[in-house]
């Protein structure tokens, strides 16, 4: 019930029937007063007719029995008529019923009525009497006193009365007639109320169902148009309206999906805040960045350093962009924050973090590079130019000094032409200027064919120079080979130069699982902890001394690192000083 009561068939019904309910209650009250009026009218006016007429009838016939048959003829049969004198006696009486005398001495008796014997008018006036069908029934009576005449004076009266049943029954029978067409206007009207609010409410549901199908995200849904009124046109604004929502949503999907694909490809972390510095919108580089700050600031408060939070309520506070380089946990950042608007309001900012770090660590390189470059160079040409101007100037005079000076001339000068030579392979290699040349190249018979280029230099300075290529068994890997012959030529010759007599380096090799490995080991004086992580720098020496017997270009590791990695491989150092150094790369490779 409550379903139909909610529904638009439901509230059209129940208005049509309220309407027509109060249009059939006034036009019955108003017809049924109409009627009421209308039949009282009526039979008053009959009476008055006929009373007038009995009147003249009987004041035309001196004998007033001899009026009787004509009066009698005149009423009809249901009107009754009483004819008494002036001292109220009665003279005739028609159309009486068993309850006749009780209904004279009732009108004779009334004082109303009796004003007809002293007043030449009639007397009009409706009263109950007893009913003519039931004694125990009173009935309501129209009845109509006249006056008779003898000549200019009064000597009686005519009291002609008549039952007002038929009335009521005529009204009663309207009244029926009018419920009866109220009853045929309430199935009507629920019938085609019923059918007019289909007609409505099935586009309607069809309407909903749609709604529903579109909020569910089905865009594809069509509403039917077989009307061409207002519920036709709304279903053709529905489907239009479907539509273009389906194309928003895909214009808004996709830029969407670019921004955010243009936040994740951003190599710069991107932080969007609200207006009570909340975290809306970060990307992946601002997330690794968070999480580090959270795990630093595990003791304080907040996961934003106390920098970036006044950052935040400066560029709230006066609407303006924020710009600053800060040192935040060891990392150097680029920092802009900017206020974002929703109207003219600040509704919050977005922060974006440049890691100026491996900038900073490039422009220490550089400015270690010069200062080292120049330390390199300066003493060589310092000896250059100090011999050069003993010899000119004939100090040295005996020849083996002279050829002493030469000799150190040319090294120096050598000296010189290596340093600038590697840092020209070192400036090639980081730029990506070297090419490789990658040849299918066997492990074993390279390796041992490089350790034999030193064999001789190690006797020289009494150090055992062991070769292990069993390892390597008959690999074969796909590599530069001259390149891979300049890495090991430099890490066998550190090896060399920096073990002292009787000691001893060994070369070993091994290939298995698709990766090559390949490791000097000496037992020299080693390397300190702290300058472990640094041997692969630029011009980074262990021997501070820095001393021309054992001093090379500080270029050689760095050199190496570069090759290996170019081959996608790494280069690691083990070392305890005092107890030798194992220098290790490893380069990937297919197996065949």
């Amino acid at each position: 019930m409550n379903r139909i009561w909610n529904s638009v068939v439901g509230k059209l019904w129940a208005t049509i029937l309220l309407l027509v309910s109060f249009v059939l209650f006034i036009v019955s009250v108003l017809l049924l007063e109409f009627l009421g009026n209308f039949y009282g009218n009526q039979a008053e006016n009959t009476l008055r007719q006929q009373a007038v007429t009995i009147s003249k009838i009987v004041d035309q016939h001196e004998d007033p029995t001899a009026s009787i048959y004509v009066i009698d003829d005149l009423l009809g049969r249901d009107t009754s008529a009483v004819i008494a004198n002036s001292s109220g006696k009665v003279i005739g009486a028609f159309h009486e019923e068993d309850n006749g005398g009780e209904i004279r001495e009732i009108l004779l008796k009334d004082k109303e009525l009796s004003r007809v014997f002293r007043e030449d008018s009639p007397v009009v006036k409706e009263m109950n009497l007893p009913s003519a069908e039931d004694e125990d029934r009173m009935e309501t009576y129209s009845i109509l006193a006249a006056p008779l005449h003898e000549g200019n004076e009064l000597n009686g009266a005519v009291f002609v009365y008549q039952s007002m049943q038929a009335v009521h029954d005529t009204i009663r029978q309207t009244t029926y007639i009018v419920l009866l067409s109220a009853f045929i206007a309430f199935v009507l009207t629920t019938f085609f109320a019923f059918f007019l609010s289909s007609r409505i409410t099935s586009p309607l549901r069809k309407l909903k169902e749609a709604a529903n199908s579109l909020a569910e995200g089905r865009y594809d849904t069509e509403v039917p148009t077989p009307q061409h009124d207002e519920i036709g046109d709304l279903a053709v604004a529905f489907n239009k309206m479907g539509r273009q929502v389906k194309h928003n949503l895909e214009v808004i999907g996709q830029e969407k999906e670019q921004l955010q694909n243009i936040l994740t490809s951003m190599t710069d972390a991107v932080i969007s805040f609200n207006r009570d510095q909340s975290i809306l919108l970060t990307n992946p580089p601002a997330d690794r960045l968070l999480k580090k700050w959270r795990d630093v600031r595990k003791d304080q408060e907040g996961d934003l350093p106390d920098e970036i939070t006044g950052m935040l309520d400066h560029a709230a506070m006066y609407s303006e962009e924020v710009e600053d380089e800060l040192s935040l946990d060891g990392q150097y950042f680029d920092i802009t924050i900017s206020p974002l608007y929703s109207g003219s309001n600040i509704r919050g900012a977005v922060a974006v973090f440049r890691d100026m770090t491996e900038q900073h660590r490039l422009d220490k390189v550089r400015t270690d590079f010069l200062a080292n470059i120049s330390h390199e160079l300066r003493t060589p040409i310092s000896m250059l130019i100090g011999y050069s101007e003993a010899l000119s100037d004939g100090i040295v005079e005996k020849e083996e000094d002279r050829e002493e000076m030469m000799k150190i001339i040319r090294d120096e000068a050598m000296r010189m032409g290596r340093l600038v030579n590697d840092t020209l392979d070192l400036t090639r290699l980081e730029s990506g200027y070297m090419r490789l040349y990658k040849n299918p190249v066997a492990v074993r018979p390279m390796v041992e064919r490089i350790a034999s280029k030193f064999v001789q230099k190690a006797k020289d300075a009494d150090i055992t120079l062991g070769v292990d290529t069993e390892g390597a068994g008959e690999a074969i890997v796909e590599l530069d080979e001259d390149r891979i012959e300049q890495v090991m030529t430099n890490l066998i010759d550190n090896a060399i130069r920096h073990t002292p007599s009787g000691g001893s380096v060994e070369v070993r090799s091994s290939a298995s699982d698709g990766l090559l490995e390949v490791a000097v080991a000496d037992t020299g004086s080693g390397i300190a902890d702290e300058d472990l992580t640094f041997v692969f720098e630029r011009f980074y020496k262990a021997d501070k001394a820095r001393t021309r017997g054992k001093g090379g270009t500080g270029l050689g590791l760095a050199i190496a690192k570069n090759i290996v990695e170019s081959h996608g491989g790494w280069i690691r150092a083990e070392s305890s000083l005092g107890e030798g150094t194992t220098m290790t790369f490893s380069i990937p490779f297919e197996e065949h």
